[in-house]
């Protein structure tokens, strides 16, 4: 359920104010020098954090090529390309995940090589990765608190620590009892622990990888609220997102990578959005304005027939309450909502993945058994929304986690069709443009772009009649995001039904042929027809009742006041 707005209450109002997007007119797509000093005159600093000349490889790939990266103390530095731009190679080669082939990295004007990530924190370098890097099955104040918990005695002082876990996330705008395991947290609660416990290290330099690709609009103003205080504090932050609207509001320099290479840093304020799109695409800005909002545009849906997918009056006790809706061949429903909705859960109820309470799904005109097994084997298939928990297997390759769930398609006799296997894998890496060095390569090494490809091929592979996308394009960037909707609109135009759920308003309206409104596990609304918009999507939302009962059970998360918590660890 979302959380009462009154976690937010100690978020300053002028947080809530969205900063105006500065978007200049003729900024060229061509290479441009950083402004040689601030405003005022005085010279621009030292970087704190600088590279050189790097160059990195993985069997045979040039990920980096001769790259020049500065970061300057209380500057917040835009990095962004698409996926597979080199953007993490070079995260990875700052924080010592690689060594780098050629070059050299400097902190504080001296040349460093960090033997691991460990070593990179220890010297004043705090990564914040996309995927919530904590041990889910710890409370939150022993992640917060991880390696360097306080003591007394000798012994993990538990009480001190929650206290000060407490006051921590309080000045981020959470209320959450400290005591709980992180897992029992949403994955925006989650990311925000993460956030918090990357600056309290006493770092000199914050990597903010997608920091915000989990959080509601509520926790995106509290960040930036945290990303002004460390820059008012001469703390430098390298800032990755693939969200443009965000870089104008906190960012003040940009760096655009494109296959591996730097082709501009500028004055974030010297650069329109849709030149950034255009450097980053490698296209011309004529033809990225033509493309429009997303990879949606021009959408032609032929909606036919009996819906391939009916769920009825879904129940499942705090979560879900009496939820239906239907996808016909052909038609892409969207679900709306806020994060804490009802959305993912709507999606596992229909795929067999959450148990219910009441009610039922049909699929193809008939009832099926609440499994997943039974979804598939009906023709339903689903991606789920946190790849790194619930999607690929990262020691296995490429081609292994393209053809996992078709692999009783592809064996006789208990042996796999090799020759079949290769075809799909083939066929698929060259449908959706998956970037790697071969079918073998392990997928851990992918980005998360690439690696959200690799698991929408597996769903693909199997032929399914409607396809269940939860946030299909989170963490992925301009190019692989209109590709990827590419891929959507023509598998609805071949006849495939597809439920759609997207945190970004623009892919959900340009996308749906019809919206579900969703808010506190209950439809309180469905757009059709000139009603899919943005205003009126909001609209709806906004008049929607709140639910009367939203007290989780003991097992679920909750927001406590301080009164409440308990004191067990």
């Amino acid at each position: 359920m979302d959380a009462p707005s009154s976690v937010y209450d100690d978020v300053p109002a002028m947080l809530r104010k969205a900063s105006p997007m500065v978007q200049p007119q003729g900024a060229q797509p061509v290479a441009a020098e950083p402004t040689a000093a601030p405003p005022g005159g005085s010279p621009a600093p030292a970087p704190v954090l600088e590279v050189t000349g790097l160059h990195k490889s993985f069997t045979g790939v040039h990920a980096l090529r001769d790259v020049d990266f500065a970061v300057r103390p209380g500057e917040v530095h835009a990095l962004i390309g698409e996926n597979g731009a080199g953007k993490s190679t070079l995260i990875k080669v700052m924080t010592g995940v690689y060594e780098p082939d050629e070059g050299e990295v400097r902190l504080r004007g001296e040349e460093v090589a960090f033997a691991s990530p460990l070593a990179a924190q220890e010297a004043g370098i705090s990564t914040i990765y996309q995927e919530v890097n904590l041990v889910p099955m710890m409370s939150v104040a022993r992640n917060l608190f991880l390696g360097r918990e306080p003591r007394r005695y000798g012994l993990i002082d538990s009480t001190r620590m929650k206290r000060e876990a407490r006051d921590i996330l309080r000045d981020y705008g959470v209320h959450v009892n400290p005591a709980r395991p992180l897992r029992s947290l949403g994955l925006g609660a989650q990311q925000m622990v993460a956030i918090a416990r990357a600056v309290q290290i006493d770092a000199r330099v914050v990597i903010m990888d997608e920091p915000t690709s989990s959080l509601e609009a509520r926790e995106v103003e509290t960040l930036f609220g945290v990303i002004r205080r460390l820059r008012a504090q001469g703390i430098a932050i390298v800032y990755v997102s693939h969200r443009l609207d965000e870089l104008y509001q906190v960012c003040d320099r940009v760096t655009v990578m494109r296959d591996g290479a730097v082709v501009r840093v500028d004055d974030m304020s010297a650069v329109d959005r849709i030149t950034l799109v255009s450097l980053m695409l490698g296209r011309e800005i004529g033809d990225v304005r033509k493309h429009g909002a997303t990879g949606f545009a021009d959408a032609e849906h032929q909606v036919k027939g009996a819906p391939v997918v009916a769920a009825h009056d879904l129940q499942r006790r705090h979560q879900l309450d009496g939820v239906s809706v239907d996808i016909r061949p052909g038609e892409v429903v969207g679900l709306g909502g806020l994060l804490g909705s009802g959305r993912s859960e709507t999606a596992k109820a229909i795929m067999g993945a959450l148990p219910l309470d009441g009610g039922t799904v049909e699929i193809g005109g008939a009832t099926t058994r609440r499994t997943v097994a039974a979804s598939i084997r009906a023709g339903v298939v689903m991606l789920p929304e946190d790849r790194k928990l619930e999607g690929i297997v990262p020691s296995l390759s490429v081609r292994e986690n393209i053809v996992l769930a078709a692999l009783p398609r592809i064996t006789r006799a208990g042996l796999v069709d090799r020759a079949k296997q290769d075809e799909i894998v083939d066929y698929f890496m060259k449908r959706l443009r998956i970037k790697a060095s071969g079918p073998d390569q392990r997928v851990s090494e992918l980005s998360g772009g690439n690696q959200q490809k690799v698991l929408l091929a597996r769903c693909l592979c199997l032929d399914p009649k409607a396809l269940l996308l939860d946030e299909p394009t989170r963490g992925i960037d301009v190019g692989a995001k209109a590709e990827v909707q590419g891929v959507i609109n023509e598998l609805a135009e071949q006849g495939l039904g597809v439920l759609l759920i997207s945190s970004e308003l623009d892919e959900l309206i340009e996308g749906s042929d019809r919206v579900v409104v969703l808010k506190d596990g209950r439809v309180v609304g469905e757009l059709t027809g000139d009603d899919v918009t943005q205003d009126t999507l909001m609209t709806t939302l906004a008049d929607a009742p709140p639910e009367p009962d939203l007290s989780p059970p003991a097992d679920e998360p909750v927001i406590e006041s301080a009164a409440q918590e308990e004191t067990h660890d």
